[in-house]
């Protein structure tokens, strides 16, 4: 069965489900909606969503086929009239199955028969080999540490060391512990910052100040939302102020859903990692005017301790130090003017919401899949956050971007030099 490319728009009043299915026949299609389930099947696609709202059969459901788009339009009435559907936009969330509510444990015990008593009254074998036990044997044995998305990767690097010097800057990291990661990092730092480099931009920056007046997408959008603030809760939700391409849509679609387990330190990793990315990808933004080069994706890379140290951070202030300090020691242009303006860039997108996160990480995913060996930090990081923000928690992302505007607010011109003096800062 294929998937169709889908979308979904609301009024007040109906959801409205666009579905693209060239070649179907509109005489041999199934819809079935009930509740937050929504099903659909046209020879050989085939659609189950699972709604953020409920919607019902009143009589006034209605559908129709535009032969010449090849698209179904299927409007359908919700149950409870002028609600609003969050998260219409997260495509592969929507596309997961409803979750089965079960007392069933996760783990069950089988084969628990008649064979097992069986064997049982087997009389045990007391003549059975043995091999003496080797301490040095067990001692030998190295530990796996652990990095990528939540912690939740070990062992990938030992099956790609030929990519692993192309990819991450930290040698071995599945024996390297994240302390020991840390240290080498801050220690490369130091050794790579260069006063004459520092000094040339801070006070020859005409190409820097030309560049700090470009505007992404997400700063007109940050406007519109601040404007409409004043705006009651409804009618606030029912602006649209991040709209995906139909390539990003595509995207969305062909991620496979997921779900991650991640205790409370693992999810608190999970959310500085994504500001300490967004950093990164915002000053390559604004240096390249939105216009992508050869040097792109190795910005987003290597201004991102998480990316290419496996950095797992603790705080906003280790992130944001972390940030600074590598764009005033490895990137063409290291002006802290660039520094202030991807802190500012970064707290409009966390407080445009998922949405706009969402547009971001896709435009990395898009990145480092056109670049070989890139590629490798999309299975270690970028996929599983483009799956994971659609279902975050909207609270916590934006107590997240509180407590960075609020440590930004307070940060003096002078931080600049701090950044490379000392590593504690």
């Amino acid at each position: 069965m294929i998937t169709p490319a889908f979308e979904l728009t609301q009024d007040p009043d109906f959801l409205t489900i666009i579905i693209k299915v060239p070649y179907a026949r509109a005489s041999e299609f199934d819809v079935y909606f009930e509740g937050e389930d929504f099903k659909f099947y046209a020879k050989p696609y085939f659609l189950r969503l699972t709604l953020p709202g409920r919607i019902v059969e009143d009589g006034r459901e209605k559908a129709s086929y535009n032969t010449d788009k090849g698209t179904f339009t299927i409007q359908l009435p919700k149950e409870i009239p002028g609600q609003y559907f969050e998260g219409l936009d997260m495509l592969t969330s929507l596309l997961a199955p409803k979750k089965t509510r079960s007392a069933k444990p996760l783990v069950e015990e089988i084969a628990a028969s008649a064979e097992l008593s069986e064997e049982e009254e087997e009389e045990f074998d007391w003549e059975i080999e043995q091999t003496p036990y080797n301490e040095s044997a067990e001692s030998t044995l190295l530990p796996q540490y652990c990095y990528g998305f939540g912690n939740l990767r070990s062992g990938v690097f030992q099956r790609l060391q030929d990519e692993l010097s192309d990819v991450i800057d930290i040698k071995d990291p599945d024996q390297t512990p994240v302390d020991e990661r840390r240290r080498k990092r801050l220690a490369a730092e130091t050794a790579k910052f260069g006063p004459d480099h520092y000094l040339a931009d801070l006070f020859e920056d005409e190409a820097i100040q030309h560049v700090l007046k470009y505007k992404p997408w997400w700063v007109d959008a940050h406007k519109k939302m601040t404007a409409l603030q004043g705006e009651s809760h409804q009618e606030h939700d029912t602006h649209t102020f991040v709209v995906f391409s139909e390539e990003e849509r595509e995207q969305l679609r062909k991620f496979t859903n997921k779900s991650f387990f991640l205790d409370k330190r693992s999810r608190h990793h999970v959310y500085l990692g994504l500001i300490d990315i967004l950093l990164a990808y915002c000053y390559e933004i604004c240096i390249n005017e939105g216009d992508k080069n050869v040097e792109s994706c190795w910005n987003v890379r290597k201004l991102s301790a998480t990316l290419c140290w496996l950095d797992s951070f603790t705080s906003i202030h280790d992130v944001l130090v972390s940030f600074g300090r590598r764009v005033l020691c490895y990137p063409l242009h290291r002006h802290f003017g660039l520094v202030t303006r991807a802190f500012n860039d970064t707290v409009m997108i966390l407080q445009l919401g998922k949405a706009a996160v969402l547009k971001c990480l896709l435009d990395i995913h898009k990145m480092f899949m056109e670049n070989d060996p890139a590629y490798i930090l999309n299975d270690l990081f970028v996929t599983d956050y483009c799956i994971w923000i659609q279902k975050a928690n909207c609270l916590k992302l934006h107590v997240k971007c509180g407590g960075m505007f609020d440590f930004v607010s307070m940060l003096p011109s002078e931080w600049q030099l701090l950044l490379v003096r000392s590593p504690e800062v």
